[in-house]
């Protein structure tokens, strides 16, 4: 009897450790993502991504699972850091790890577990406290100045002479100082081929944690009660402020990463990149043995991976005057490497903005600090 005891009490404690490990959920999820800051359905970058992985695992009949890092907005490299080794607990082999913010948690949980992959949206290959390349981070990057490009040359040629900008990241977001720059020269392009004058005014002030605020808010009601037609939204949640300010004052919105047409009648278009499809892609080569195609390198993809642009299909499509067939033929020129655009050295302080006046002709640019 004290034998059987003695097994039973050893099963007992088996399983609690096992539960312990998979959170009592009888489940393991081989694919996981753990979101940016801001919530996963932002209509954005969280939810692009997330729907690149959902759609593969789905196509393909494995688990999947989403992991949200403690305390939203002001999560802390160590909330990123428990909500990937919750994921692992979780049985992940693969993590998805969309933005530039998981870079320290995300070094430092793929140190330690080298048999997980991670696929690191919007980041750039990392290496260890020994200088290492990490093989099992494979970095996806964006040409986000070339959908900006595409947003600020259709917003100019469909009529618009003031424009605006929002941007996430307080300035020390690398992907949203692209987009503004894209913004800005491709206004000045489309400026500069009609022969007019362009207002465009560009904040960072409100963006710092890619979510709506009532300060954002009450500043784009401002904008839009000062002349400007439309605003490019430009970090996650943040759309939904700029939404509330346009549709009070009759004013429009150009969306980002992922077609936001179905967030308001307001948005005219959206500056996207391939999320979801660079995310299957990913994925793909995970599955198929192909990972040391993409592990322990950067993958760059723009117009001529056809992952940037703005979207076509009916419905998203709210211009009249810039048509679908002037647009393609933009694109095609972005595609082919006819248009260049160079990006300055960016800082902080957003010196940046002003200095690309000195590149301007047709375009007047003020940053709202």
């Amino acid at each position: 009897m004290k034998k059987l005891f003695g097994i039973l009490l050893a099963v007992a404690m088996m399983f609690s450790v096992v539960c312990a490990l998979t959170a009592c959920t009888g489940t393991t999820y081989e694919i996981a993502v753990v979101t940016d800051v801001g919530q996963l359905n932002d209509g954005g970058f969280n939810q692009g991504t997330y729907e690149g992985a959902k759609e593969y695992a789905e196509a393909n009949g494995i688990s999947y699972k989403y992991y949200q890092p403690a305390n939203g907005g002001d999560a802390t490299d160590a909330d990123r850091i428990q909500a990937m080794n919750d994921a692992i607990a979780n049985g992940a082999k693969v993590i998805v790890t969309p933005g530039y913010m998981q870079e320290n948690a995300l070094r430092e949980v793929a140190t330690q577990n080298p048999d997980v992959k991670f696929i690191f949206i919007d980041g750039f290959p990392l290496a260890d406290a020994e200088g290492n390349i990490l093989s099992n981070i494979a970095a996806i990057s964006y040409n986000e100045h070339e959908a900006g490009y595409f947003a600020g040359y259709a917003a100019v040629k469909e009529g618009y002479r003031k424009l605006g900008g929002t941007f996430g990241g307080a300035l020390g977001n690398p992907a949203c100082n692209r987009f503004a720059t894209g913004y800005i020269l491709g206004a000045e392009a489309a400026a500069a081929e009609l022969n007019v004058e362009v207002e465009i005014a560009i904040s960072f002030k409100y963006g710092s944690k890619f979510s709506s605020s009532s300060e954002l808010q009450a500043q784009m009601d401002g904008w839009y009660k000062n002349g400007t037609e439309v605003v490019f939204s430009c970090g996650g949640a943040m759309v939904n402020s700029v939404i509330a300010a346009a549709q009070a004052n009759n004013g429009k919105v150009i969306g980002v990463d992922t077609d936001q047409a179905g967030l308001g009648s307001c948005v005219i278009t959206s500056a996207v990149k391939g999320l979801a499809s660079s995310v299957k892609v990913a994925l793909e080569k995970l599955y198929q043995g192909k990972w040391s195609e993409i592990g322990g390198t950067g993958t760059s993809l723009g117009a001529k991976d056809d992952a940037t642009g703005l979207p076509t299909a009916e419905g998203s499509w709210r211009m009249t005057n810039f048509t679908v067939e002037q647009y393609n033929a933009l694109f095609a020129s972005m595609k082919a490497g006819e248009i260049q655009i160079v990006l300055p050295e960016y800082d902080t302080d957003g010196n940046w903005v002003e200095g690309l006046n000195s590149r301007l002709t047709k375009v007047t640019v003020t940053h709202e600090k």
